[in-house]
């Protein structure tokens, strides 16, 4: 019954428990600016506000970005991109730093297309996480979060042991 309480206690640990308290808390604009030579910034992805274990991002409409010229919609691969950067960085800032992680799962579930001509809204949270496990959730709108275009889901593992 100890082993099984000791587990349970490990696979439930607090994410404040997983980093130092003297270290400076995880900002997701810094990242973004060193993330701006990267895939994130190639798709345009901007912060726009973030809270304890979630982030808002943008994904400007471009027409780089279109996968259908004629009606002019954007392809769902930069959607699922930056969707994939808003849970990435809800985990790091529940954590508090960043954690190097691999996504195990995600799903997204595309409920219409994106609005010709309107800037994406990504919405991450990460509302658990365990020793090695971040489970996340969100939804992408273009204007308006009771009408998304999509909704995802998944899990991340981290791919280093605690210290």
């Amino acid at each position: 019954m100890r082993a099984i309480a000791l587990q349970e206690r490990s696979a439930a640990i607090d994410a404040q428990e997983m980093i130092s308290s003297d270290v400076p808390r995880f900002d997701p604009r810094e990242f973004l600016r060193y993330a701006a030579h990267g895939h994130a910034g190639r798709l345009g992805i901007g912060y726009q506000a973030h809270g304890e274990d979630w982030v808002d991002l943008a994904l400007p409409y471009h027409p780089d970005l279109i996968g259908d010229p004629e009606s002019g919609v954007l392809a769902s691969g930069p959607i699922l991109a930056m969707m994939d950067v808003a849970t990435s960085l809800s985990v790091w800032i529940k954590l508090g730093a960043f954690r190097s992680h691999a996504t195990l799962d995600l799903r997204i579930d595309y409920l219409r297309p994106a609005t010709p001509g309107k800037t994406v809204i990504g919405h991450g949270q990460c509302y658990r996480i365990t020793r090695s496990i971040s489970f996340i959730r969100g939804q992408a709108h273009d204007g308006d979060p009771a009408d998304p275009l999509a909704h995802v889901a998944g899990t991340y593992m981290f791919t280093e042991a605690l210290l």
